[in-house]
């Protein structure tokens, strides 16, 4: 072994190093690249991002598309000019009342359904016999869709529903109380099928506040009242714009309910039916989409005041549980 010559052993390089003898400029580029990649997978940018391009196409083939055909369509009325369309719907009182009627909708919905939905929310983070069966009839709304919603407040509330022969057995009412076909049919109707996901919404927020924060302040001395004004609606309440937007958006789309168990030519004619009602019935495509746009702008408005007075909330962590 000591008279064996002893020769230096070559250096093997490490794992996805470039062969010896790469060109400095070839080096150069590798490295670039390489970094390059990494700083665009600090922002998300990777191949990862590939999985969005289908839910794209599909949002760029089934809201975009027709949304930017509506919007050059409403532009070209048959007269008027380019704005023939919308000066027609804001030059007849009738098409303007449809504003009103839509918001008076909208916007009692959307409030008593959030109200609503955060005390039974507060109530259900705790563990109580019967919680399932209760969860499971709060959201059973939600199987049912709007067209047989509307059928049921037809058949429960209308002159002979049960409502109705209910009071008239128990002597409290001498005629049918009229709770259809007007607009406390559709008020209800919206509540019915929008609560489910108001609801739903405002318990995973909810969930997200860290029982510890409040059992932090009952050992202070706060009772149930001070723990839910100064720690928990303060941590809940941008939750609570985001689940108003939400219920708003679903409520200021209103047309099955107002056509079924509304007053559609009086007090329950929303945007939605006159549009409707000019796009497919007078055939008046350019002036229906008009109508739909100017429904658009103003729910687009509402949102960005929500979104606005959001940004002014409490932002941080609610040391949630996931």
């Amino acid at each position: 072994m000591s008279g064996l010559p002893l020769t230096p052993t070559p250096a093997t390089p490490p794992t996805g190093s470039p062969p010896t003898g790469t060109p400095p400029s070839a080096l150069a580029e590798r490295r670039g690249k390489t970094a390059l990649r990494h700083r665009l997978a600090e922002r998300g940018v990777d191949r990862t991002l590939l999985l969005v391009v289908p839910a794209a196409l599909a949002m760029i083939a089934l809201f975009c598309y027709p949304f930017l055909y509506g919007l050059q369509l409403s532009f070209q009325p048959t007269k008027g000019g380019a704005l023939g369309a919308y000066q027609q719907f804001f030059s007849e009182p009738f098409s303007r009342k449809s504003i009103w009627a839509t918001f008076s909708l909208a916007i009692p919905a959307a409030l008593i359904n959030v109200g609503v939905s955060v005390p039974i929310s507060y109530r259900m983070r705790r563990d109580f016999r019967g919680k399932r069966l209760l969860l499971a009839l709060l959201v059973v709304p939600i199987t049912l869709g709007t067209v047989l919603t509307a059928e049921g407040i037809l058949e429960f509330f209308g002159p002979a529903g049960w409502f109705n022969r209910t009071l008239h057995l128990l002597g409290l009412a001498d005629s049918p109380v009229k709770l259809t076909m007007n607009y406390t049919g559709v008020l209800l109707s919206l509540i019915i099928s929008g609560f489910p996901f108001a609801y739903l919404l405002t318990h995973s927020y909810l969930s997200g506040i860290h029982p510890s924060l409040e059992r932090a302040a009952s050992t202070l001395g706060a009772g149930w009242w001070q723990r839910f004004r100064y720690i928990t609606l303060p941590l809940l309440l941008p939750g609570l714009m985001t689940t108003f937007s939400l219920s708003f958006v679903m409520a200021f789309a209103v047309f099955p309910s107002a056509m079924m168990v509304g007053d559609p030519n009086g007090s329950t004619h929303v945007i939605s039916i006159e549009a409707y009602q000019a796009a497919l019935e007078r055939f008046d495509y350019a002036q229906g989409s008009a109508d739909a746009m100017i429904m658009t702008a103003l729910m687009l408005v509402v949102l960005g005041v929500i979104a606005g007075l959001r940004s002014q909330l409490y932002r941080g962590s609610t040391g949630g549980k996931g």
